[in-house]
């Protein structure tokens, strides 16, 4: 799905996937009725029994694509707040040099995060964030640190650690670029919606002799899929929408007090 739909709120997504559904719904209710006259003996051969399989197949074709949409929101998830654990580590590392270096360090992280929640987000929110670029003030910070001298085993290990932890974030922030690019591409929304069409026209078939019986089976049967889309498409891509990762457990690492 294209980046307007995803960067709706979720009522007006929810009319525009409704709107649709019901509108599919209706077609497939008015061109079934329609040939109800030349087919009326077809749809009575039409069996009952079809119902349950075609529906069975639909929810599996939601299980599976809800599945990734899930996993891709965890790993967003797990990926963001690995980043923000990885830069408070550098934060409480760096009082291991007071002073100038100190200061330097603390400002140096908290430029890369302001670059990452007021350049790379929106980026990743329409999947154009690449990974061939470092950014600027992790490299800085690394260079600062490799650069500082050490006296004794103290601002070693301290050392050691906060290169570990940059290196952590960096390693953190490539896959959440990764999995921003994630989404339930085409072929998966064509065949989704494919089978959930299978569906009407056989319920619309099974009940063409009883218009009102047929209406309301149809009605409630696109309302499970327009929820069903909903639930997925609100999900779909982690750092776009309403329902998006935010960068906020990286900005509250530098908002705290005292770090």
């Amino acid at each position: 799905m294209s980046d307007w739909l995803h960067d709706l709120p979720v009522p007006w997504m929810a009319l525009v996937i409704f709107g649709f559904t019901y509108l599919v719904a209706a077609t497939t209710y008015a061109v079934v009725a329609a040939l109800s006259g030349k087919l009326a003996k077809s749809y009575r051969s039409v069996s009952v029994g079809m119902l349950p399989s075609l529906g069975i197949i639909f929810g599996l074709f939601v299980a599976f694509t809800a599945a990734q949409v899930w996993a891709d929101n965890d790993r967003a998830t797990t990926d963001v707040s690995r980043e923000a654990s990885a830069l408070r580590s550098v934060l409480v590392f760096a009082a291991s040099f007071p002073g100038e270096s100190e200061t330097a360090l603390r400002n140096l992280v908290k430029d890369y995060v302001q670059e990452v929640a007021t350049v790379e987000w929106p980026m990743m929110a329409h999947q154009r964030a690449a990974l061939n670029t470092t950014p600027r003030p992790l490299v800085d910070a690394l260079k600062l640190v490799l650069s500082l001298p050490t006296s004794g085993p103290g601002q070693q290990t301290a050392q050691h650690e906060i290169t570990t932890a940059i290196e952590r974030a960096l390693d953190a922030r490539r896959q959440r670029i990764i999995v921003s690019l994630a989404e339930v591409d085409f072929v998966k929304w064509v065949c989704l919606y494919l089978q959930a069409l299978s569906v009407l026209l056989a319920i619309a078939m099974v009940h063409a002799e009883d218009r009102g019986a047929s209406a309301i089976t149809l009605g409630l049967f696109a309302t499970g899929i327009a929820a069903s889309v909903l639930l997925i498409a609100a999900h779909d891509r982690p750092f776009i929408g309403q329902l998006s990762v935010t960068p906020d457990p990286l900005l509250q690492i530098v908002a705290t007090k005292g770090t």
